[in-house]
């Protein structure tokens, strides 16, 4: 556990806060202009968010949290899990957090200007490395669980495509297995993987995709969906054929089953969302078929509806699971018409004692996550998956 912050630096940290709300984000445009000047640092990074400048305001809002909680740090012991969980995905190791208090300091003196003082810096300087060790800790720990596991390794690992399977319309599954022929460790069921296209002819491209199968020590499944301007996802849909070398890190992620369910379970999803959600159910069929599980699927048409047969499977095989699908159009004799809501759950499935996990699109989640807690869910039975740095702060 690192030293914690003095009271001085507490204080002068959280006199910033007004400055960080007019000029976080050009902080962090700059932080992140500064830090990549040096290419290797850059190739760490997934750089479509950087494109879409999502990552920016991300960190921006994490800067200001920071400085607005830093005398209250427990209550961002959440975030610090999911970033620690982040940077086991993208391979971030200890020796690249000095480069960014460099950019971080830097971009902070130049926005600022005269501002900055010297008091300022220094305080900074403390809270940004009281937060680096915090995190450096965690990790360390986290790769040394996995290495001791089964099949568990650190760093990029090759994987081929050994299968692919269109699973609806513009969906298509991708199993994964390892080159070296090895095991690989088993995933969390929610958890995903991180991959490197790299060596698949698609230079610095980074994507994590949600693990759809049920945990084993032979690969894994990813289920995706082709996205008009998305780049990874039409490579894979149109350039990956069996043989296809991909690199992968080993599964992360803080959106996980649980390892013992002790209430009942609602499961939400949304479009492709259901990915980890499947990868649940499949544990759920196998490990504890005690728990009453409801799960509860919307997408667009029967035609778009990915994985319904292993989930009904899985349904069968649990024997009390209750499996509801909204089609926004063509709705069948299986299927609801229309969009889930609040109160059809309410009235539906047992919001009151249930853990709720989510996965979806960004307006999905917004919706649902914020609905939840309007009807007096409490958080910490709220459990969602997001993609994309920004989504965070969505549905807060």
């Amino acid at each position: 556990m690192p030293r914690p912050l003095s009271q001085q630096t507490i204080a002068v940290v959280k006199a910033t806060v007004p400055a960080l709300e007019q000029h976080g984000p050009v902080i962090t445009e700059t932080m992140y202009r500064r830090l990549f000047r040096n290419e290797d640092i850059a190739a760490l990074f997934n750089q479509a968010n950087q494109k879409k400048g999502t990552q920016r305001l991300a960190l921006a809002q994490a800067v200001l949290a920071y400085a607005q909680n830093i005398d209250n740090l427990s209550v961002l012991g959440a975030a610090v899990e999911r970033i620690a969980q982040k940077h086991i995905g993208y391979a971030i190791l200890p020796e690249h957090y000095p480069f960014v208090a460099e950019a971080l300091l830097g971009a902070m003196e130049e926005v600022l200007g005269d501002a900055a003082t010297p008091d300022i810096l220094q305080a900074w300087g403390e809270a940004y490395w009281f937060l680096a060790d915090l995190l450096i800790e965690r990790e360390a720990v986290i790769r040394t669980e996995i290495e001791a596991k089964p099949g568990g390794w650190t760093d990029w690992r090759r994987f081929l495509v050994a299968e692919r399977q269109v699973e609806a319309e513009g969906i298509v599954s991708f199993i994964l297995r390892p080159e070296d022929g090895g095991p690989v460790v088993s995933h969390r069921p929610g958890q995903y993987l991180t991959l490197r296209f790299d060596e698949a002819g698609l230079a610095g491209v980074k994507r994590n995709y949600s693990i759809s199968s049920m945990p084993s020590n032979e690969g894994y499944r990813i289920t995706v969906k082709r996205e008009p301007d998305g780049e990874a996802s039409c490579f894979l849909h149109d350039h990956a054929p069996v043989g296809t070398i991909l690199e992968a890190t080993p599964p992360a992620g803080d959106f996980h089953l649980a390892n013992d369910p002790q209430r009942p379970l609602v499961l939400l999803s949304g479009g492709v969302g259901l990915t980890p959600i499947v990868s649940m159910l499949e544990v759920l069929a196998e490990q504890h078929r005690d728990v009453p599980v409801f799960y509860v699927h919307g997408t667009s048409s029967p035609a778009h509806h990915a994985l319904d047969a292993q989930v009904r499977d899985a349904a069968a095989r649990h024997g009390n699971v209750l499996v509801e699908t909204f089609y926004e159009s063509g709705a069948d004799d299986r299927a609801n018409p229309g969009r889930i809501t609040i109160n059809w759950l309410r009235a539906n499935t047992p919001l009151d004692e249930a853990e709720i996990y989510l996965c979806g699109p960004r307006p999905f989640l917004r919706h649902f996550v914020g609905g939840l807690k309007d009807v007096n869910i409490p958080a910490d039975r709220i459990h969602y998956e997001f993609f994309g740095p920004a989504d965070e702060h969505l549905v807060t």
